[in-house]
Protein backbone atom coordinates (compact mmCIF):
# COMPACT_ATOMS: atom_id res chain seq x y z
CA UNK A 1 0.00 0.00 0.00
CA UNK A 2 1.44 3.39 -1.04
CA UNK A 3 0.32 6.95 -1.64
CA UNK A 4 1.17 7.69 -5.27
CA UNK A 5 0.36 11.41 -5.42
CA UNK A 6 -1.39 14.19 -3.57
CA UNK A 7 -2.75 17.51 -4.74
CA UNK A 8 -4.87 20.28 -3.21
CA UNK A 9 -8.29 21.24 -4.55
CA UNK A 10 -9.46 24.82 -4.01
CA UNK A 11 -13.14 25.78 -4.09
CA UNK A 12 -14.21 29.08 -5.59
CA UNK A 13 -17.32 30.90 -6.74
CA UNK A 14 -15.45 32.27 -9.78
CA UNK A 15 -13.65 29.36 -11.45
CA UNK A 16 -12.46 31.18 -14.61
CA UNK A 17 -10.92 34.01 -12.52
CA UNK A 18 -9.03 31.71 -10.17
CA UNK A 19 -7.82 29.42 -12.99
CA UNK A 20 -6.55 32.48 -14.91
CA UNK A 21 -4.82 33.71 -11.76
CA UNK A 22 -2.84 30.48 -11.27
CA UNK A 23 -2.03 30.37 -14.99
CA UNK A 24 -0.51 33.87 -14.74
CA UNK A 25 1.03 33.58 -11.25
CA UNK A 26 2.62 30.13 -11.54
CA UNK A 27 2.51 29.30 -15.24
CA UNK A 28 -0.20 26.71 -14.64
CA UNK A 29 -1.48 24.75 -17.63
CA UNK A 30 -4.95 23.23 -17.73
CA UNK A 31 -4.57 19.48 -18.18
CA UNK A 32 -8.13 18.39 -17.31
CA UNK A 33 -11.57 20.01 -17.42
CA UNK A 34 -14.94 18.71 -16.29
CA UNK A 35 -17.95 20.54 -17.65
CA UNK A 36 -21.60 20.64 -16.69
CA UNK A 37 -24.12 22.33 -19.00
CA UNK A 38 -21.25 23.69 -21.10
CA UNK A 39 -19.39 25.36 -18.23
CA UNK A 40 -16.29 24.25 -16.39
CA UNK A 41 -17.08 23.03 -12.88
CA UNK A 42 -13.65 21.54 -12.16
CA UNK A 43 -10.22 22.21 -13.63
CA UNK A 44 -6.89 20.54 -12.91
CA UNK A 45 -3.78 22.60 -13.54
CA UNK A 46 -0.28 21.26 -14.08
CA UNK A 47 2.02 23.57 -12.12
CA UNK A 48 5.55 22.38 -12.83
CA UNK A 49 5.70 18.79 -11.55
CA UNK A 50 2.72 19.43 -9.24
CA UNK A 51 -1.05 19.53 -9.76
CA UNK A 52 -3.65 21.95 -8.43
CA UNK A 53 -7.38 21.29 -8.63
CA UNK A 54 -9.93 24.11 -8.62
CA UNK A 55 -13.65 23.46 -8.39
CA UNK A 56 -16.62 25.80 -8.77
CA UNK A 57 -18.77 25.93 -5.65
CA UNK A 58 -21.60 28.47 -5.42
CA UNK A 59 -21.41 28.19 -1.62
CA UNK A 60 -17.65 28.86 -1.34
CA UNK A 61 -16.82 31.79 0.93
CA UNK A 62 -16.11 35.12 -0.76
CA UNK A 63 -12.90 35.49 1.24
CA UNK A 64 -10.82 33.61 3.76
CA UNK A 65 -12.56 33.10 7.08
CA UNK A 66 -9.42 31.94 8.80
CA UNK A 67 -6.88 29.73 7.12
CA UNK A 68 -8.19 26.19 7.00
CA UNK A 69 -5.57 25.19 4.45
CA UNK A 70 -2.46 26.74 2.96
CA UNK A 71 -0.62 25.84 -0.22
CA UNK A 72 3.16 25.45 -0.33
CA UNK A 73 5.01 25.63 -3.63
CA UNK A 74 8.75 25.13 -3.87
CA UNK A 75 9.87 27.41 -6.68
CA UNK A 76 13.16 28.24 -8.35
CA UNK A 77 13.02 32.00 -7.60
CA UNK A 78 10.90 33.16 -4.64
CA UNK A 79 11.31 36.85 -5.44
CA UNK A 80 10.24 36.46 -9.07
CA UNK A 81 7.24 34.28 -8.14
CA UNK A 82 6.23 36.74 -5.40
CA UNK A 83 6.22 39.51 -8.01
CA UNK A 84 4.26 37.29 -10.44
CA UNK A 85 1.60 36.68 -7.76
CA UNK A 86 1.23 40.41 -7.16
CA UNK A 87 1.16 41.18 -10.90
CA UNK A 88 -1.53 38.52 -11.39
CA UNK A 89 -3.77 40.11 -8.73
CA UNK A 90 -2.68 38.44 -5.50
CA UNK A 91 -1.64 40.23 -2.33
CA UNK A 92 1.50 39.99 -0.22
CA UNK A 93 1.35 38.70 3.35
CA UNK A 94 5.10 38.36 3.90
CA UNK A 95 7.66 39.57 1.36
CA UNK A 96 10.52 37.24 0.42
CA UNK A 97 12.94 36.69 3.30
CA UNK A 98 15.68 34.26 4.26
CA UNK A 99 14.55 31.96 7.07
CA UNK A 100 16.74 30.71 9.94
CA UNK A 101 16.47 27.14 8.60
CA UNK A 102 18.02 28.19 5.27
CA UNK A 103 15.01 28.48 2.97
CA UNK A 104 13.87 31.68 1.29
CA UNK A 105 10.11 32.09 1.82
CA UNK A 106 7.31 34.52 0.93
CA UNK A 107 3.60 34.37 1.70
CA UNK A 108 0.87 35.64 -0.59
CA UNK A 109 -2.90 35.34 -0.94
CA UNK A 110 -4.69 34.49 -4.14
CA UNK A 111 -7.82 36.48 -5.15
CA UNK A 112 -10.02 34.15 -3.04
CA UNK A 113 -7.89 34.77 0.06
CA UNK A 114 -6.15 31.36 0.08
CA UNK A 115 -2.76 31.52 1.79
CA UNK A 116 0.09 30.46 -0.51
CA UNK A 117 3.66 29.90 0.64
CA UNK A 118 6.44 30.26 -1.91
CA UNK A 119 9.68 28.63 -0.83
CA UNK A 120 13.10 27.88 -2.21
CA UNK A 121 15.12 25.12 -0.68
CA UNK A 122 18.59 26.07 0.57
CA UNK A 123 21.42 25.67 -1.87
CA UNK A 124 23.27 22.41 -1.39
CA UNK A 125 27.00 22.70 -0.70
CA UNK A 126 29.16 21.70 -3.63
Amino acid sequence: MAVLSLFPILSTRDLPRLVAFYERALGGRVDFRFEDAGEDVYVSLAVGAASLGIGRDAEAPDSAAGDRVALWFYVDDVDAHHTAFLDAGGSSVQPPADMPWGERVAQVRDPDGNLVNLGAQPAQPA
